[in-house]
Formats: structure tokens, C-alpha cells, sequence
């Protein structure tokens, strides 16, 4: 077993596997890990559900694929098992709806002293975000 760190809505460390590249946890685990629980209807999230027929496309023998639950509930996933890391993407509707709005979904920073910033605390003022990476 090793941790595998899931970037979503929220940081998360689960105790998982990587096999052929693919993340792998226990059934117990994906709610912490991704918000979500699988129950015989399917994938759920408090009333949302989303069907997932016989869950062989998000198993791995008795584990479940991170990138594949991902995929079933329509998050886009970047995995890097050589750093233990898979980014959740909002889901595609969300990320429709700000293209189609024009609206950049809210999001939370802190800054180099630690003090958070909100993209909304700045509305209606111009703005320019600078993101960069060091690769």
C-alpha cells in the first residue's frame, strides 16, 4: 500500500495502490477520497446518484480505479503516479455552464502570507490571475 493524494474540491490522502498507472483504493475509502460512495444503485453523492451498470468499468479486481469513478461521473482526471497524485477536474456541465456564462467558477488562494483570497471578493473589479508552474 502508499498514499495516494486526490486534488479535488478538497485535498485528500487515502491509502491506496498505483497498478499499470491507475489509482486503486478500497470501496471504504473512495467517499474520503472523492466524495463519492458506491452503493447498488450506483455512484452516489448525498442525492445524486449516477449509474454505473455492472461496475466492472470502475474495478480492479476487489479495488476501485480513481480515474475510472471519475470518468463515470463525468470529472476530467490527470493522474501522476510517479509523484502519488490525481486531479479531479469540476464536472463537464459545470465547466460548460461557465463557458456558456462567461463566469469563472469561485475559487479559494492564499496568497505568499497565507491570508485567503475569494475570486468573488473581487466582483465587479478587474482582475488578472497569474498561474504558473515550475516545470
Amino acid at each position: 500500500m502508499t498514499t495516494i493524494t486526490v486534488l479535488g474540491d478538497e485535498v485528500a490522502t487515502t491509502a491506496g495502490e498505483w497498478a499499470d498507472g491507475s489509482p486503486l483504493v478500497e470501496p471504504d475509502a473512495l467517499s474520503a477520497a472523492v466524495g463519492w460512495t458506491l452503493k447498488p444503485e450506483g455512484l452516489c453523492r448525498g442525492d445524486q446518484c449516477v449509474l454505473v451498470g455492472d461496475g466492472s468499468a470502475i474495478r480492479v479486481g476487489d479495488k476501485l480505479d480513481l480515474a475510472a469513478v471519475a470518468n463515470a461521473v463525468d470529472q476530467p482526471t490527470v493522474v501522476d503516479p510517479d509523484a502519488g497524485f490525481v486531479v479531479l477536474g469540476q464536472p463537464n456541465a459545470t465547466r460548460r455552464a461557465a463557458l456558456q456564462d462567461r463566469q469563472a467558477p469561485d475559487f479559494t488562494l492564499a496568497d505568499l502570507d497565507g491570508t485567503s483570497h475569494s475570486l468573488s471578493d473581487y466582483a465587479g473589479k478587474k482582475r488578472l490571475l497569474v498561474a504558473f508552474s515550475s516545470w
